[in-house]
């Protein structure tokens, strides 16, 4: 393909995957899909297995399956509640998916979360978190591109973000760069993990190629500030999620934990870096 297809390929794709992520509830018709991207539904399904890696009914089974899990783990909703929500239509049926994907039934990973949490706590090191509180995010436009794969290898997107942002005038004193994080590592495949690297943008931008644009709504979510290299920030997820959020009485939505690096990797020692960690909270009654 030209590049200029090529470009244009992305960015159909990347308008479904985020009308899939956002609309999980819904039936996700083939020709819906195929419709929003313009591609003929004949078609669309070959150009997404191609570019995805995966057909649209094992993409929306997976994720569906992977909130499931996340809800099992951080709320008390019902599993029966669970499954419907899910796409199954019975216990029975949304136990033997999730057994087949999980390799375990619900019940029991339900059982095992404390002991995962507890496994993911530092025990026996300093914290890393701290400045627990329930913060409020304004709505807010980010440019991104989507890394998938494993969280350590994020980098490749921010060194193809950063040249583009520039080109585009979008740097300068006060931008906010963020990591959207869809995906639980202890449950998606590290194959499969979802990252965006973000900058936040007050003007309109068009998207380009594998550049895209997306708007983060307004919500309340539990904040901790990590201090430290990014690959210990899975113990500060695991000490704002499992031991300050509890006592709040609040619960997790299902939606993406957004990171904000107050500080450049580039500029500031590993052990000097601070980002803010904000995980999604259902709202309060």
């Amino acid at each position: 393909m030209k590049p200029g297809t090529v470009d244009s390929y992305h960015e159909r794709i990347a308008l479904v995957l985020l009308h899939i992520q956002r609309s999980l509830d819904a039936p996700l018709a083939l020709e819906e899909l195929a419709d929003i991207a313009h591609f003929s539904p004949f078609h669309f399904h070959r150009v997404f297995r191609g570019m995805v890696g995966e057909s649209v009914k094992e993409h929306v089974r997976r994720l569906r399956l992977e909130r499931a899990a996340q809800q099992l783990r951080g709320t008390e909703r019902q599993i029966l509640e669970i499954a419907l929500e899910a796409g199954y239509e019975t216990h029975e049926s949304f136990t033997r998916a999730f057994a087949e994907t999980f390799q375990m039934p619900p019940s029991e990973f339900r059982k095992n979360r404390e002991a995962s949490i507890q496994a993911r706590l530092p025990a026996g090191r300093p914290s890393r978190a701290s400045g627990f509180r329930v913060g409020k995010l304004e709505a807010m436009r980010v440019v991104y591109i989507r890394h998938v794969g494993p969280y350590n290898e994020v980098g490749e997107a921010w060194n193809k973000l950063f040249p583009w942002a520039g080109r585009q005038g979008l740097l300068g004193p006060g931008l906010r760069m963020l990591g959207i994080a869809y995906d639980d590592p202890e449950i998606t495949p590290p194959d499969k993990l979802r990252y965006d690297a973000a900058m936040a943008v007050s003007r309109p931008v068009a998207p380009a190629g594998e550049i895209g644009v997306q708007e983060i709504p307004a919500g309340e979510y539990a904040v901790a500030l990590h201090t430290g290299p990014y690959h210990c920030l899975s113990d500060s997820y695991a000490e704002l999620a499992g031991r300050w959020l509890p006592e709040t009485g609040r619960e997790l939505r299902s939606a993406a934990a957004i990171e904000f690096y107050l500080n450049s990797p580039q500029t500031t020692p590993a052990e000097e870096l601070r980002t803010e960690i904000w995980l999604p909270l259902e709202n309060s009654h």
